[in-house]
């Protein structure tokens, strides 16, 4: 359950990665984006992508793959903790360079240039979710991060079947 703010809630910085089950036991080694880059980072750096919001994560990975993938295609929903918040830097929309980095489409190697100088200076990064554009990604470099998060759980994941209804 994403963690309730306070005073509600322990306020807790938790995110969340939605993966194949095949993938599940190496969701934090950014092996994906090392072999072909991702929106904010280019090949050969190991950024792992995950959101801040479980709902946000599972609409990253359907947009991608569709909801009739999350239906037939086993997956596993991935939490953890990060410990200290301090080591959490946030680039609101305003502080992107190109505001179309923020819209579908082909990625940009300056946009690339700009998340791995980010993630070379900060253990995580929130960028805005392009997908949800009132969400927020984590964006971290694998090798960057040990000691800095716990508390890792995963569960399996089923989609709600009103997303793939039957025909």
């Amino acid at each position: 359950m994403t963690p309730l703010p306070p005073p509600l809630g322990t306020g807790a910085l938790v995110f969340w990665r939605l993966d194949q089950a095949r993938h599940a036991s190496a969701w934090n080694s950014g092996e994906g984006s090392f072999r072909v880059g991702g929106r904010w980072n280019s090949k050969g750096l190991r950024a792992v992508y995950a959101a801040l919001d479980p709902a946000t994560a599972i609409l990253e990975v359907a947009v991608h793959t569709t909801f009739k993938a999350l239906d037939t295609v086993k997956h596993v929903l991935t939490s953890a903790r990060i410990v200290d918040a301090r080591h959490v830097h946030v680039i609101p929309s305003i502080d992107i360079p190109d505001p179309n980095w923020l819209n579908p489409g082909t990625l940009s190697a300056e946009q690339q240039r700009f998340g791995n100088t980010l993630l070379k200076t900060h253990p995580f990064v929130l960028f805005p979710s392009v997908v949800s554009k009132h969400s927020w990604n984590v964006v971290f470099d694998s090798n960057a991060v040990k000691g800095l998060y716990t508390d890792v759980t995963q569960e399996n994941f089923a989609l709600d079947p009103r997303l793939h209804p039957a025909a």
